[in-house]
């Protein structure tokens, strides 16, 4: 065998070898895969099984909980059902008693409906025949008498017209005996608000406080460079300073009187320091402020020691100090309030009633005074709210309330309050007017007098407390005269507004001359 053969030969058998080894390779590797299939696949359906029994698990367990969501919600259902039920049933008794309870009520307006119409025929019978009786009484009057119908129904108006007068007359006189009998003092009084609410006719006298200096030269310092100086002081008090109409004097002009205080003793502080500037200026208006606070304090204080009456509200006391710079009609608010509490305590103490009570109910019968040009409303409107507001008993409010006849008094201590507040205020002396008020209400008092038909002339008199109104006799009988006295104050009392009362005195005289020759 030649080599060629042998080599060919030779790779042949390593050919088939190969292959030979190749398929077996693939054959084991077919099956160790085949193998792995398999155990995949069980596992996949072991997997499968599982979550299929879990899935059904979790598929009664979600069944349950509906099954017993379901119930739970049915049994509320019903139980709302049932409250429902019972609810409607309630409405429907209370709808059924309320249409027996129309019914009755509709079957008794029907009877009385029935009844009136029943009684407004028989009025209607009655009236015909009244009427006929009347028409019957004319006649036989006019028969005996020998007067028409107009003739004696004017006669009898002039006579019932006398009689009515007369005994008008007499009813006011009655009430007004009745009136003097019951009372001691009846005071009727319109009592003015502030210099800061009330008429112009007053604003000169009681809005302004004048400060003295000691040359002329200092009044450039008080206006400062550029009127730096004067612009601060304004601004920090609210108050406005007039330079040049007073010489050696600034006056101060201003509503508020406790900021007119303040600016007072700052700039008097400032005149005597001599340092004015408006850091200074600053300074003392800040001290000021303080002493006033201290001033107000210590004047409620001593006025509730002078009068004798405790434990008033701190706020209370304040409120009466702030009084002290409170005028009406130049009284001043806080002497008033004083004079008052010490004329209830003695009124109160003739009458036999609670002095203390009394004494308390007249200091602080004007506390709304203190307050009414800061907040809206009346001072006795405000004065009620106050002692409301700080704890003080029913009596002392009403006594506040009633004190200007706004409400009627409730206690003797209230009417004690009133009589004490009108002497105190009509006393001579404790108010003063402008002469122009005073004139002009005199005026206004004869003006309303003359106006009356039958009036010869009237007198305003003793300071405008008195109109004195003389009236023809011919024209004004003695019972016109009475009422025209009425006619008279209620139409003063509508018109003007003064301290105290006035009398309304008419005078009516008759004489007879003859001469013996």
């Amino acid at each position: 065998m030649s080599d060629t053969t042998w080599t060919l030969l030779c790779v042949g058998i390593a050919v088939v070898v190969a292959l030979i080894s190749a398929f077996v390779a693939v054959t084991i590797r077919k099956s160790t895969v085949e193998k792995k299939i398999g155990s995949a696949e069980d596992k996949a359906r072991e997997i499968i099984d599982e979550a299929i029994k879990t899935a059904e698990a979790k598929k009664k367990e979600a069944l349950l909980e509906a099954k017993e969501e379901n119930l739970r919600t049915k049994n509320e259902l019903d139980k709302e059902i049932k409250e429902r039920r019972a609810e409607v049933q309630r409405y429907e008794k209370r709808v059924l008693n309320k249409e027996e309870s129309v019914e009755k009520k509709s079957d008794a307006l029907e009877k009385k409906e029935n009844s009136l119409k029943a009684h407004e025929e028989e009025l209607k019978e009655t009236k015909a025949k009244v009427d006929k009786l009347n028409e019957q009484r004319v006649q036989e009057l006019e028969r005996i008498s020998g007067l028409t119908s107009e003739q004696a129904k004017e006669y009898l108006l002039k006579t019932v017209e006398e009689e009515i007068k007369i005994e008008t007359a007499k009813l006011v006189k009655e009430l007004e005996a009745q009136a003097k009998e019951d009372a001691d003092k009846k005071a009727r009084e319109l009592v003015v608000n502030a210099i800061q609410k009330c008429a112009t006719d007053h604003v000169s006298e009681t809005t302004i406080s004048v400060v003295s200096l000691p040359n002329d030269e200092m009044k450039g310092r008080i206006i400062g460079r550029e009127g730096r100086n004067i612009r601060t002081l304004e601004s920090l008090t609210g108050v406005d300073l007039i330079i040049d109409d007073t010489p050696e004097a600034v006056v101060l002009s201003g509503f508020d009187p406790i900021r007119r205080e303040v600016a007072r003793i700052a700039l008097e502080k400032l005149v005597v320091d001599g340092r004015i500037q408006p850091t200074r200026i600053e300074e003392m208006v800040n001290k000021a402020k303080k002493e006033v606070e201290t001033m107000i304090r210590e004047e409620g204080e001593a006025a509730t020691l002078e009068v004798g009456v405790h434990g008033i509200h701190p706020e209370l006391v304040k409120l009466l100090g702030k009084m002290k710079f409170r005028t009406s009609y130049g009284q001043n608010a806080l002497k008033h309030s004083i004079e008052v509490a010490h004329l209830s305590g003695l009124l109160a103490a003739e009458l036999g009633l609670d002095v203390r009570v009394a004494k308390r109910a007249g200091l602080l019968h004007d506390i709304g005074k203190a307050v009414d040009h800061e907040m809206e409303g009346t001072h006795i409107q405000l004065g009620v709210d106050l002692c409301r507001k700080y704890k003080e008993s029913a009596v002392i409010i009403n006594a506040v309330e009633a004190h200007h006849g706004d409400v009627e008094p409730e206690t003797l201590i209230a009417c004690i309050v009133q009589a004490a507040d009108a002497i105190s205020a009509a006393r001579p002396g404790a108010r003063r007017e402008t002469l122009e008020t005073y004139t002009n209400r005199l005026k206004q008092l004869e003006d309303i007098t003359n106006s009356y038909e039958g009036v010869e002339k009237s007198f305003a008199i003793q300071a405008g407390r008195e109109v004195r109104v003389m009236v023809i006799p011919e024209k004004v009988s003695d019972a016109d005269m009475v009422i025209m006295a009425r006619n008279i104050s209620k139409q003063i009392e509508s018109e003007l507004e003064y301290p105290g009362q006035i009398k309304v005195n008419i005078v009516r005289e008759s004489r007879a001359i003859d001469y013996a020759k």
